[in-house]
């Protein structure tokens, strides 16, 4: 059974190993030809969880690693040699570095661990995009239809096209906006109106 070793937790499995071995295990309990002993199946069981349990746990050791690199990347160049000890580990645990390390390691190339270590996390992060551009799909340059989607209509022979025709008639302009009157032209000085 896999179990942490080394100072940091490694483990003698991967985490997609742990997945691999989980989802064979399952199959193997699935389609057994023969029935297995209560007992077989009793051990199975518990070396399905375990495997379950490694795989969380190595997730929890990834995660609190990370957060651990960036506490020690942020208090840089006071924490170069933890800095760099637990880079080289997050590396050899299958890490790829961020922009962030490969900027940190630019600064302190001076110190000779620091410019091996930048060497090996840009060759890490070159063949981390290389292999994002080599599985991604290339755009497509239109759409195709799917099974089951909207079904073409035949084409009728070509007719004008008549604008919809609105349900409630649509007010002119002058609806709208009737004209201003011209104002009355106000009566003569001094004539009474009787």
């Amino acid at each position: 059974m896999p179990t942490p070793s080394g100072s940091r937790g490694g483990m003698a499995f991967s985490a997609a190993e742990l997945h691999v071995l989980r989802r064979l295990l399952a199959h193997a309990l699935q389609s057994s030809p023969a029935p297995l002993a209560a007992a077989e199946v009793q051990d199975c069981l518990c070396l399905a969880q375990s495997v379950d349990e490694a795989v969380q746990e190595a997730g929890r050791l990834r995660a609190f690693l990370l957060e651990d690199l960036a506490r020690y990347r942020g208090a840089l160049p006071g924490s170069l040699s933890g800095y760099l000890e637990l880079l080289q580990d997050a590396l050899a645990a299958g890490y790829e570095p961020v922009p962030d390390d490969l900027a940190a390691l630019r600064a302190l190339r001076a110190n000779p661990v620091a410019a091996a270590l930048l060497e090996r996390a840009q060759g890490v992060a070159e063949r981390s995009v290389r292999r994002r551009l080599s599985t991604t799909p290339a755009p497509r340059t239109r759409l195709l239809a799917l099974a089951g989607g909207r079904e073409e209509q035949p084409k009728p022979a070509p007719q004008p096209k008549q604008p919809p025709r609105p349900e409630r008639p649509v007010p002119t302009p002058g609806e709208v906006f009737p004209p201003r009157r011209k104002p009355a032209p106000p009566p003569a000085a001094g004539r009474a109106v009787g």
